[in-house]
């Protein structure tokens, strides 16, 4: 499975563009999963429900299951947080991985900028950063500045760097 990753600061766009790019990527024939990080708590589950009270009986997995879907929630416990390498190998396979945050890894990442926020590139920091996707022009980069507006032209960039074609 290929990894590519969408990083930026907060309020960039990011999931604007990724919500843009799994049909772009899906109508070109590419299957998608997606890692999205948060830097704070999140409970999928509610106080009272049985699978809640499994998990702080102190179970490390519960499976949610249904006729629609299903999710596996799994309590570190104390355990560092995984990388995205590790939490990968937890998919179904796929033929591309588009990752959300985690934008201090090393993976290939596309970097979403708005220059009138007036934050720094993540880029000229960052040697992972393969190209950046902005909302206006960006001269001097020695990396691709792909059309943030221009889904399809940026999942077509996605393609192509990864290998993806299905000629």
């Amino acid at each position: 499975m290929r990894i590519l990753g969408l990083a930026g600061w907060s309020g960039s766009g990011k999931t604007t563009l990724l919500v843009g790019l799994i049909p772009a990527l899906a109508a070109r024939g590419v299957t998608v999963s997606t890692v999205k990080h948060a830097h704070h708590d999140v409970d999928i589950d509610r106080p009272g429900k049985d699978s809640y009270r499994h998990r702080e009986a102190g179970a490390v997995e519960v499976m949610l299951s249904t006729a629609r879907r299903w999710a596996l929630v799994h309590e570190l416990r104390g355990a560092g947080e995984p990388s995205i390498d590790e939490i990968v190998t937890r998919l179904a396979p796929v033929d591309l991985v588009l990752v959300e945050g985690f934008k201090r890894d090393d993976h290939p990442k596309i970097e979403v900028h708005r220059p009138a926020t007036g934050l720094a590139l993540l880029c000229e920091q960052d040697p992972s950063v393969v190209a950046v996707a902005s909302d206006a022009p960006i001269e001097g980069l020695a990396i691709p500045v792909l059309d943030l507006n221009d889904p399809a032209a940026i999942a077509d960039f996605i393609i192509a760097h990864c290998g993806l074609s299905k000629d």
